[in-house]
C-alpha cells in the first residue's frame, strides 16, 4: 500500500517495456501525491511514447482508460470525478477531483482492459477535496510537501526595495497617493492567525473576488505568517520608478514600474477553478488541440478586441499578407470610430481553435496580453510583441527558444512569419520547447506554489505586530464539512 508506492516520492516514475506497445511508459505529476498536494483538479500524466512522438496511434485513446476510486469513513466509495486529455503526441494528462474527504485511493491505469505493470497505484489517506480546512501547520514542510522552490528570481527582484517595513505607515501612503476612486481600485488585506480581512478603496472593486480566492486556497491549505499587504486590483501596474517605492502587489508589472508582480488574475483563476467553471486553462488546451503539427496550417491566426493601437496595425497586416496573416477584431471599444474602416468584426472563435494554426502572435492589451500561457501551452510558435510590460514568469522566457520576439510596431511581423515557413523544424522545436515551458512553470501547481512563496518572503519583509482595523471586512471560507483527522469523523464548518 502506502509503503510499497512510496506516495511521499516527489515523482512516481516508472520505466518499463510492455509487450503491447513496445514503448516505454511513464507516469509522474502532482497528483500521484493526493495526501500532501491538495488541488482543486489533482493531475498527472502518462506518457507511452517518451522516445518519439511520431510513434503516436490515433487508437491509443480507445484503447487507453482509467478508473480512480477510494473509500471514505461513511462508506466503501469516496466520490471522485475524472477526466482524460489527450495530447496527440501519446501522452495523456488525467485530471481528478475529489469531492469528500477519501481514507485511501486507488488509481487503475488500462492499456487494452488490462492493468499496466504495478497498476493499481493505492494511496492511503486522508486524501482532503480541495473546500476542506485543514491547514498545515508548518509553512517551510507544506512547501517542501507541496513541490515548491526554495524561492523565484522575480520575487527576489520585485521584494529588494524592501525592508523592515511599518505597514500602517505604508498602507496610509498608498491610500493617499493611489486612492483615486474613478481610476484605480486597490484592497488593504490582513491575515491575522490565518483569518483574511481587507478594506478596499476605489469604485471597482468587483475584482478583490481574485485576491480572495486565492488566499482563501492558501488558508485552507496551510497556515500563513500574519502579514498585511494591498493588492492593486487594476491591470496597469501603479508604482512609478520616479516616485517613492511603495510595496503594492499587481498582476503586472512594467519596466517603468515598482509593483509586486503576482500571477495574473486570469492563470490564477484557470487554476483555482480548473474541472470547474473555468474551461480555459493550460492543461485544457493541450488535451483539445486537434491538430498535430505537420497538420497545422501554416499562417499566423489572431483574434482579440481593439484595446491597443497596434491591433488594428494587425489588421493592416493580415488584409496585406493574407497568405501569412489570419486576423480579425472580435469587439470595438477603444476604436469605436475605426469599426468601418478595421471591421466587420467577426464572432468569438474557440481558444482551441486557435491552434488549427501553426503560428500565434502575442500582442498586448491594454497590458501584458493575459492569454500568453495558454499560447505557449498549446504547441504552437509564439510570435511575441517587444512589450515593456511582463507577467511574473517572463524574465524566464528566452527569444528563439520559447518565442520568436517581434517589434512592438509589428513591422518584422511578415518576415519572421517566413522565416517560420522556411524553417519549420527550428519553428516546430522552439514550439515544442515553449510547451514545455509551460508545463515546468504555468501549471496550477506552480501557480499556487508562486503565491505561497511570495507571500512567504513578503512577511519577512515587514516588522510590528499585524492588526485587524475596526473597520475590516472579514472574508470568510466557505461552509463545507470536512473530516481533517480521519480517526475521528468531524463536522468542520468554517466561519
Amino acid at each position: 500500500m502506502l509503503a510499497k508506492y512510496k506516495s511521499f516520492v516527489v515523482i512516481v516514475l516508472l520505466n518499463f517495456l510492455t509487450s503491447n506497445l513496445g514503448q516505454k511508459i511513464k507516469i509522474y505529476g502532482p497528483g500521484l501525491q493526493p495526501k500532501n498536494i491538495v488541488m482543486p483538479a489533482r493531475y498527472f500524466v502518462v506518457n507511452f511514447t517518451s522516445i518519439d512522438e511520431y510513434s503516436y496511434s490515433r487508437d491509443l485513446i480507445s484503447n487507453f482508460a482509467v478508473e480512480i476510486s477510494g473509500k471514505s469513513l461513511k462508506n466503501n466509495h469516496c466520490r471522485v470525478w475524472a477526466n482524460n486529455l489527450d495530447r496527440k503526441d501519446g501522452t495523456f494528462i488525467v485530471r481528478y477531483k475529489v469531492y469528500e474527504t477519501c481514507t485511501e485511493l486507488s488509481i487503475s491505469i488500462y492499456y487494452k482492459n488490462k492493468h499496466i505493470p504495478d497498476s493499481p497505484f493505492k494511496f492511503e489517506g486522508p486524501i482532503q477535496p480541495d473546500q476542506c480546512v485543514c491547514p498545515e501547520k508548518d509553512l517551510d514542510q507544506w512547501l517542501k510537501q507541496y513541490q515548491c522552490p526554495l524561492t523565484y528570481d522575480q520575487i527576489e527582484m520585485d521584494l529588494k526595495p524592501f525592508q523592515n517595513l511599518v505597514m500602517k505607515n505604508q498602507v496610509q501612503k498608498i491610500i493617499k497617493n493611489y486612492h483615486k476612486p474613478e481610476s484605480t481600485s486597490f484592497c488593504h488585506y490582513v491575515i491575522k492567525n490565518n483569518e483574511i480581512y481587507r478594506d478596499c478603496y476605489g469604485k471597482h472593486v468587483g475584482f478583490n473576488m481574485f485576491a480572495d480566492n486565492i488566499l482563501l486556497s492558501l488558508t485552507r491549505k496551510v497556515v500563513l505568517p500574519d502579514m498585511e499587504l494591498v493588492i492593486n486590483l487594476g491591470d496597469w501596474p501603479l508604482v512609478h520608478k520616479d516616485s517613492e517605492p511603495l510595496p503594492i502587489f499587481s498582476w503586472c508589472g512594467s519596466n517603468e514600474t515598482l509593483d509586486i508582480v503576482m500571477p495574473t488574475y486570469d492563470i490564477t483563476e484557470s487554476a483555482l477553478e480548473n474541472m470547474g467553471r473555468v474551461t480555459l486553462d493550460t492543461l485544457s488546451v493541450q488535451g483539445n488541440v486537434e491538430r498535430k503539427w505537420e497538420d497545422r496550417e501554416d499562417r499566423a491566426f489572431w483574434r482579440g478586441r481593439d484595446s491597443r493601437a497596434e491591433r488594428l496595425k494587425l489588421i493592416d497586416i493580415a488584409r496585406a499578407h493574407p497568405d501569412l496573416l489570419n486576423a480579425s477584431l472580435t469587439n470595438f471599444f477603444f476604436f469605436r470610430e475605426k469599426e468601418a474602416e478595421y471591421g466587420p468584426k467577426l464572432p468569438h472563435v474557440s481558444f482551441f481553435k486557435f491552434f488549427d494554426y501553426k503560428y500565434q502572435i502575442n500582442v498586448d492589451g491594454t497590458v501584458a496580453a493575459y492569454r500568453l500561457p495558454y499560447l505557449l501551452s498549446g504547441g504552437a510558435l509564439v510570435f511575441k510583441q517587444d512589450s515593456p510590460y511582463y507577467e511574473h514568469f517572463y524574465g524566464k522566457l528566452k527569444p528563439y527558444e520559447h518565442f520568436v520576439p517581434i517589434r512592438r510596431d509589428l513591422s518584422d511581423l511578415p518576415d519572421k512569419i517566413n522565416w517560420a515557413k522556411e524553417n519549420d523544424e527550428m519553428a516546430h522545436q522552439i514550439a515544442r520547447n515553449a510547451q514545455i515551458f509551460a508545463n515546468s512553470h504555468l501549471l496550477p501547481q506552480h501557480i499556487i506554489c508562486y503565491h505561497a512563496v511570495l507571500f512567504l518572503e513578503w512577511s519577512k519583509r515587514i516588522k510590528g505586530e499585524v492588526k485587524v482595523g475596526k473597520d475590516m471586512t472579514q472574508v470568510p471560507q466557505t461552509k463545507f464539512e470536512c473530516q481533517c483527522d480521519t480517526s475521528v469523523e468531524v463536522n468542520h464548518e468554517e466561519l
